[in-house]
């Protein structure tokens, strides 16, 4: 078996609207599909970003909030990279999110920070100078 890399990261979101104002309005993600899905009474939105980054926002009524702290099993968090740690925390912090302090990564030196999308998820931001 042979791997070429990760396709796609879907995420359930408890406000479509908010989450696109997060994913696409703050970290600038372009929609490629927005589907409502009369079956199932939820909509599928297709994200694109940088590098083939591929996100698919879901909506599903009643689902369950996402346990975030303490740490649970499962994904615990989606890192996004970065040239600039500061521009990308100002802009969000700009945006109405709580984001907490910048800190270095004391195995590689990175500077990085983490904020939460709308559902709680954590989000880190980890600077990558561009190469």
């Amino acid at each position: 078996m042979q791997l070429s890399g990760i396709h796609h990261v879907a995420l359930i979101a408890s406000d479509l609207s908010r989450a696109k104002r997060f994913y696409v309005d703050l970290l600038g993600l372009r929609v490629l599909a927005e589907n409502y899905r009369e079956a199932r009474d939820s909509w599928k939105v297709d994200l694109e970003g940088p590098g083939g980054l591929r996100l698919e926002l879901f909506t599903f009524p009643g689902a369950p909030a996402r346990p975030s702290r303490p740490e649970a099993q499962g994904l615990r968090h989606l890192a996004f990279a970065t040239p600039d740690v500061d521009a990308c925390r100002s802009r969000l912090a700009a945006g109405g999110v709580d984001c907490e302090p910048v800190r270095v990564d004391e195995y590689t030196g990175q500077r990085f920070f983490f904020c939460a999308d709308p559902d709680d998820l954590p989000i880190e931001f980890y600077e990558v100078p561009p190469v």
